[in-house]
């Protein structure tokens, strides 16, 4: 044949006639043109109407079926040849052959369904209507035990089918997911982990099906932790541990597989790496560097895994996390930083820490950090120095150690997270009334909060800066701290925040300035009555939606305002008599008593 179009003409002829030898040389000049040229002898199969008849040579019995097969996956390489390869009716056909017993077959006509799949949505489609999708994985399980060249030549190439058919297609990854495609693969990694290719088209279909929430469980009833570290220990190419990576960081957002990645050893595969790349500047190995220390803070994450990491504060991972703290790679300060803030999530872990000296560690951290510090180490060390003082008995001995001077260096920081993670420290530590008023009467301090009180842009530092303000009242009890929050204009926030759809912070409102006014209410009068209090507190009381401890507090708040001739005549002006009297039946015994109290208190002075 001197060229393509005769090939085509005669293939057009034989292909009626069934003459196999005929056929069998045009299909071979076919093969041998696309290996020379694919996408122009593809054009040309397509203009010359030929696809159309590949339909009736794909039939089980015919010698000639493979290579048609191969013919059909080469054009399929083509993008703008997947349609037309659906349009012919192919895909029915080629589907029926995945039943045949000839490996020939089979394997090219999985790689034909599988490159008309790729990035197509009539190509998988197709294949979905026709039920190929389950036809393969019954192959993968059946033919998963054998480990001779040519089986695993054929798995590669379903594997690589089931990916093209799915990725990037929740409803397809869901649909193989629902059946049992997840064990399948599992048992194929494990049988065939020395095979390279097969090992990573199951690592690429772990990664895709991985991000759906749904495929976790079925992970997590699989030995894939044992067979992931398995596979991991034995990579020393950084790609393809890169590959390993990515699919473990999905997997390890689920609790129960974190907890059998840490039995299954991967936090110990995850130090070494860590001590080998630590001094390195290579990009890759800086990037193999974070991405294991992200991972076994990842790890903590979970209550079971975590403890099981800990030990009792004498784990060597515990230990050698410890280490990470004040070394000079930033990497390793945050992962050290916020794995500590990952093992202070239960009051035992978080004493013995501090017993154990860790919060100067994180100080001395955080004092390295002050001058054009790294914002991301700043957050981490404030987020576990935040957790460590939640448990009471930590307080006294964090503020002894100093932590209120290293965290009120940051007061300039222009960062919201910095600034949101420096206030929730400083408000778990002041439940004591010596450091409260210690704080209260610091002006910058001050002045800072009630600028922060205003960032409406970031509703987390707004509300902490709220809570901070009130805090400092409530626990410190002192005219001198009340009279530096009023001269820095903090009441409006006060007010403010008694509206807050949050009950506890609206509470904590209205506890502060009832002591401000009965601590300081003159100093505070003018504030008080510009931010309309008093009309606040009458909605609030009216209000059937209020909590009981907010209407009890709005009351004694009343009370307490009484001692101002103008608020006095603002509560009058109101009849809170009316409303008082009709708490006096409230089902809550507290809010009644009150509301007899606030009733006398309200006649007495009429």
């Amino acid at each position: 044949m001197d060229n393509l179009s005769d090939a085509l003409k005669k293939l057009k002829i034989t292909a009626v006639d069934r003459t196999e030898d005929s056929l069998e040389g045009c299909l071979d000049y076919l093969l041998q043109a696309l290996t020379q040229n694919n996408m122009e002898t593809s054009e040309k199969i397509q203009e010359s109407g030929i696809l159309q008849l590949f339909e009736t040579l794909l039939i089980p019995q015919s010698p000639c079926t493979a290579k048609v097969a191969n013919i059909i996956a080469e054009v399929a390489k083509n993008e703008f040849m997947r349609t037309p390869c659906v349009d012919a009716g192919l895909i029915s056909p080629l589907v029926q052959l995945l039943n045949s017993k000839d490996q020939e077959v089979l394997l090219q006509t999985g790689r034909a369904l599988g490159n008309i799949c790729y990035d197509s949505h009539e190509g998988r489609n197709a294949v979905d209507q026709a039920g190929g999708a389950q036809i393969v994985i019954d192959h993968l399980r059946s033919l998963c035990g054998r480990t001779d060249p040519a089986n695993e030549k054929l798995l590669t190439v379903f594997c690589g089918m089931l990916m093209n058919y799915s990725n990037e297609n929740d409803s397809l990854q869901a649909q193989l997911i629902n059946m049992g495609v997840i064990p399948t693969l599992v048992s194929l990694l494990g049988i065939h982990y020395q095979n390279a290719a097969l090992t990573e088209m199951c690592l690429v279909a772990f990664g895709n099906l991985a991000e759906l929430e749904s495929s976790k469980e079925q992970f997590a009833s699989t030995n894939i932790a044992e067979e992931m570290v398995k596979l991991f220990q034995k990579q020393t190419e950084h790609d393809k541990r890169e590959m390993i990576f990515e699919v473990l960081a999905p997997l390890a957002e689920n609790d129960a597989i974190k907890l059998q990645l840490v039995e299954a050893g991967l936090v110990e595969c995850l130090l070494q790496i860590v001590q080998q790349k630590v001094d390195s500047d290579k990009e890759d190995d800086i990037a193999e560097l974070k991405t294991a220390s992200d991972l076994m803070v990842l790890l903590l994450l979970g209550d079971e895994s975590m403890q099981k990491l800990f030990e009792g504060g004498r784990g060597n991972v515990f230990q050698r996390v410890l280490s990470w703290i004040p070394s000079n790679n930033h990497q390793l300060q945050l992962a050290g930083a916020l794995a500590i803030a990952n093992f202070a999530r239960n009051d035992g872990n978080c004493i013995h820490m501090v017993d154990n000296g860790i919060v100067e560690k994180l100080t001395d951290l955080l004092d390295r950090h002050v001058e054009d510090g790294n914002v991301t180490v700043q957050h981490a060390a404030l987020s576990a120095l935040r957790n460590l003082a939640i448990p009471v008995v930590n307080k006294a001995k964090m503020l002894e150690a100093g932590v209120t001077e290293a965290v009120l260096k940051f007061l300039k920081s222009e960062m919201p997270p910095v600034q949101f993670k420096l206030l929730g420290t400083l408000r778990m530590l002041i439940d004591a009334q010596e450091a409260a008023e210690q704080l209260g009467k610091n002006i910058k301090l001050v002045e800072r909060l009630v600028e922060w009180c205003e960032a409406k842009d970031h509703a987390g530092v707004m509300g902490e800066s709220n809570r901070l303000l009130s805090a400092l009242i409530r626990h410190s009890k002192s005219k001198d701290v009340i009279k530096t929050i009023v001269q820095s204009g903090g009441i409006k926030h006060l007010v403010t925040m008694a509206t807050s759809e949050h009950v506890i912070m609206q509470n904590e409102a209205l506890v502060a300035l009832a002591l401000i006014a009965a601590l300081e209410l003159d100093t505070a009068e003018k504030d008080l009555e510009s931010t309309k209090l008093v009309q606040i507190l009458h909605k609030l009381l009216i209000d059937e939606r209020s909590a009981p401890e907010i209407k009890y507090n709005s009351m004694v708040l009343i009370c307490a305002l009484m001692g101002s001739e103008s608020l006095h005549k603002e509560v009058q002006d109101l009849a809170f008599l009316d409303v008082v009297s009709k708490l006096r039946s409230h089902e809550n015994k507290s809010v009644a008593q009150q509301a007899s109290l606030t009733e006398q208190r309200l006649t007495v002075e009429s």
